[in-house]
């Protein structure tokens, strides 16, 4: 058994969706477990139909009709027979949408996931059908009635024993039963109560890992628009260039510290298995790519570099000159858990601690109004947080030219500045 995961832009469009089609048409001696993300932009254009929601601003009805005309749009071009079963499938996932959203707004982590959930059931109720249709047969499963979490909205985490035991009732029995391809949704689970829950942003590679931990699967796949896994953004980095292989080691850190390729917790389940990771290119699925797997070593050894735009760098300091020490740390981490926000990197010294982490508006402000209740606290808003694993010296002045260094860290694999651009 193989799983397959595809992301938003391998589904974006008609193209792309019977481009799917062609890739599962390479493997039909497999049995594949096909996990697919929501349909290109999908999930941003939701979380729009829940900010709306939760500040009652009277838009959200109409948000969410620019997400069902984008997937009419691509419906259209798949089964252009307007009485195909998939419209009303379609539909009824957006009217109970439509349901939430006629009730007054819960607490806000909750009714995201009760909404941007749909997103991977929309595209993957499109995805089965278009499959079937073109003669890929295909089971759907909807994956709640797989994986189990607690409730911890928006980062839920995997009730490992029973989620086993349910993957296990509906996916391997349909497996000894003949049915080869089985298309299943990323990034959400269920709750014990039965509602949805969501394994953090762009969780689908999560997904997959956990599937193929549950169901000692041979291998992972996951389907990118990029040739494999490389040492940097292209974005940022004009010199880019692909790691054909890469440890578990090496992997885990440049997913920790925020490579997009990899989402961080997708690496644990399969090494705990010693079950390798593919990262692949759905514009040549005929191409190497990268693997991921035990025993290996990356190769070419290069310096990684991964950038974090919109940081926010901040510094907290005792009222009194105090030393920052344990039960200080035990109160500011605390604080930061309590509210949700991860931090990307910290350093401290005997009466300041700082913390660089992604910006998001509101919990910043409540972060920071919290904080100030008992320290001294002073931040930079927009900056840049670059990591670089294994590193030159001359690599880390190469990424500081033209910039402020704000802070500066280093281990012996691992250097990460913070980053403000000199204003000429």
């Amino acid at each position: 058994m193989m799983i397959f995961k595809f992301g938003g832009a391998s589904v974006r469009d008609v193209e792309a969706v019977r481009n799917v089609g062609l890739i599962l048409d390479l493997f039909k001696d497999n049995e594949l477990v096909v996990v697919v993300s929501a349909m290109g932009k999908t999930t941003n254009a939701l979380e729009k139909v829940v900010a709306s929601h939760l500040a009652a601003d009277g838009r959200s009805l109409d948000l969410l009709n620019e997400v069902r005309a984008f997937h009419l749009d691509i419906m259209a071009g798949l089964f252009p027979d307007q009485g195909h079963p998939v419209y009303a499938a379609i539909e009824n996932y957006l009217l109970e949408i439509e349901w939430v959203l006629d009730e007054e707004p819960r607490q806000p982590d909750f009714t995201y996931d009760q909404i941007v959930g749909f997103g991977e059931l929309i595209s993957t109720t499109i995805v089965s059908a278009y499959l079937n249709d073109s003669g890929t047969a295909n089971r759907f499963v909807d994956i709640r009635d797989c994986l189990l979490t607690d409730n911890t909205y928006r980062e839920a985490r995997i009730d490992w024993k029973e989620s086993e035991r349910k993957t296990c009732e509906v996916i391997s029995r349909m497996m000894e039963s003949g049915n080869r391809v089985v298309v299943t949704q990323g990034f959400i689970a269920a709750s014990s109560e039965n509602f949805t829950t969501t394994l953090g942003r762009e969780g689908s590679d999560y997904t997959a890992a956990i599937l193929a931990h549950l169901l000692n699967a041979e291998s992972v796949t996951i389907w990118k628009d990029v040739p494999g896994v490389l040492n940097a953004d292209p974005k940022f980095y004009s010199d880019a260039q692909k790691l054909e292989q890469i440890s578990y080691t090496d992997a885990i850190e440049l997913a920790y510290y925020g490579a997009s390729v990899i989402h961080p917790k997708t690496i644990k389940p399969l090494e705990n298995k010693g079950i390798p990771l593919y990262v692949k290119s759905f514009l040549n699925p005929q191409g190497k790519g990268t693997v991921i797997g035990k025993d290996l070593q990356t190769k070419p050894q290069v310096p990684s570099f991964i950038f974090k735009n919109n940081q926010v760098l901040l510094s907290l300091s005792s009222r009194d000159f105090s030393f920052i020490a344990e039960d200080n740390l035990s109160d500011i981490f605390a604080q930061f858990a309590s509210l949700g926000v991860r931090i990307n990197l910290m350093q401290n010294s005997a009466i300041s601690f700082s913390v660089c982490f992604d910006h998001e508006e509101s919990r910043t402000e409540n972060l920071i109004e919290s904080l100030r209740s008992h320290y001294r606290v002073r931040y930079n808003s927009g900056v840049q947080l670059c990591t670089i694993r294994h590193y030159y010296p001359s690599t880390i002045d190469t990424i500081a030219q033209g910039n402020e260094v704000l802070l500066e860290q280093r281990s012996r694999t691992t250097a990460q500045l913070v980053l403000k651009p000199i204003q000429e």
